[in-house]
């Protein structure tokens, strides 16, 4: 049975995709639990979390773990029914595979990643609630020439594009090689989650088909890029495999190419509160599918 806890008819808190770009203050919490909820991070923790809008876990997983988990990306990677499936996103140059969404569904391996007291145990204390999994996804970046992420906002797109209501949705990277500071590794600007930005421009239909491979809609000006690099700066990450690093919803942030001959995979996981589940998109003619935004708000247990 799927749960159901948000109204369909809510207040659009975080306009964008009108004819100008705009700035809108926070309107939520950033660490909804209590600071001494019992759970994987300390209060000291959720204090960074709450101000840098992200943090960092040295080691998440163990190296045992780290070459399973390693393993299963590289079968879904070269299984050529997984490659013509429509959740595989490939490289619009070199056609590898860029993208494998939804493998907690498709893989019983990283199903049992998600349902980890490490891994769902963080989400609740930040969340303050129980969680589903709004999307999961492998990311790999091989060397030579996968390209990068643009700069943006999770949540811009998923409030858009998705219809979650509030910014009550995480997300954590988990590195399954190292990552470099050369192959393409995450950038974020610490505590440009407290700022909303609503992107200029009509949300295509089907826009998701060509944003998976490089994004247009949803994007920045320059200006306000260079805005918010100025006030925030930006932080990039490395590590060893089993790494891993959770950030807010809001904020802004991206990745490089990766042109190295070091190959660049990590598996993605976002939750979602199970009082923030989405409605209809506050910005775009049709819902993205649901492998990309989930429907299904049944509570990781």
């Amino acid at each position: 049975m799927t749960a159901t806890t948000t109204p369909t008819t809510v207040t659009d808190l975080y306009p964008t995709r009108g004819t100008t770009e705009v700035t809108v203050p926070r309107q939520d919490p950033v660490v909804w639990g209590a600071p001494d909820a019992p759970g994987p991070f300390e209060p000291a923790d959720l204090g960074a979390f709450e101000r840098d809008g992200f943090i960092a876990v040295d080691q998440l997983i163990r190296p045992d773990e780290v070459a399973e988990y390693k393993r299963e990306l590289d079968r879904l990677v070269s299984d050529p029914v997984i490659r013509e499936d429509e959740r595989s996103i490939v490289e619009p140059q070199s056609k590898e595979i860029r993208s494998v969404f939804e493998v907690h569904r498709i893989s019983e391996v990283f199903a049992k990643l998600v349902r980890d007291e490490r891994v769902v145990g963080r989400a609740r204390q930040i969340l303050g609630s129980d969680v589903y999994v709004h999307q999961s996804r492998i990311n790999v970046k091989p060397g030579f020439g996968a390209s990068g992420f643009y700069w943006h906002s999770d949540f811009e797109t998923w409030h858009a594009e998705d219809g979650l209501p509030r910014m009550r949705t995480v997300s954590v990277s988990i590195a399954l090689t190292e990552n470099f500071d050369t192959n393409g590794g995450l950038m974020i600007m610490p505590g440009s989650h407290k700022t909303f930005l609503g992107c200029a421009g009509e949300t295509p239909k089907d826009n998701y088909k060509k944003s998976l491979q490089m994004q247009d809609a949803g994007t920045p000006s320059d200006e306000a890029l260079t805005s918010l690099a100025s006030e925030h700066g930006i932080r990039l990450f490395t590590g060893k495999p089993g790494s891993a690093t959770w950030f807010d919803c809001n904020a802004m942030h991206g990745s490089g190419d990766n042109i190295t001959p070091y190959p660049r995979s990590n598996v993605f996981i976002v939750f979602n509160s199970v009082e923030n589940t989405a409605v209809e998109p506050f910005a775009a003619p049709i819902r993205r599918p649901e492998f990309i935004g989930a429907r299904d708000f049944t509570p990781v247990r």
